[in-house]
């Protein structure tokens, strides 16, 4: 199965704390294999304050800066993984170094019905 893991930090903070990882160790550990689960896919994002919110609502389209809300951590990038399940996908996502100066939200990815 498929799962995206969301990493989540203060961009303020990422690159700024003792702890905060290089970007060559994220790119190394995309480059690790395991049986229980396999990088497929990710990237990390530009500022938020690069982002554009597009809201279509019937005939009207709202265009704003920045994100949907204001939050205390924004999204910086993503993992696509393939695991075995749930708890490979845990287990995958603990290591990523981001996650020493922020969070990682681990989703099911749904297939369409198409």
């Amino acid at each position: 199965m498929k799962y995206l893991c969301l990493v989540y930090a203060d961009e303020n903070q990422l690159h700024s704390l003792p702890e905060s990882p290089e970007d060559s160790e994220c790119f190394a550990y995309t480059q690790r294999t395991e049986a229980a689960a396999t990088f497929l896919a990710g990237e990390a994002l530009q500022s938020v304050d690069t982002a554009t919110t597009v809201r279509p609502r019937g005939d009207k389209v709202t265009i704003t800066d920045g994100p949907f809300a204001e939050t205390k951590e924004q999204l910086v990038g993503f993992y696509m993984i393939e695991a075995n399940d749930l708890d490979a996908a845990i287990d995958y996502a603990k290591g990523i170094p981001a996650a020493r100066v922020g969070s990682i939200e681990v989703r099911p990815v749904r297939q369409l019905d198409v």
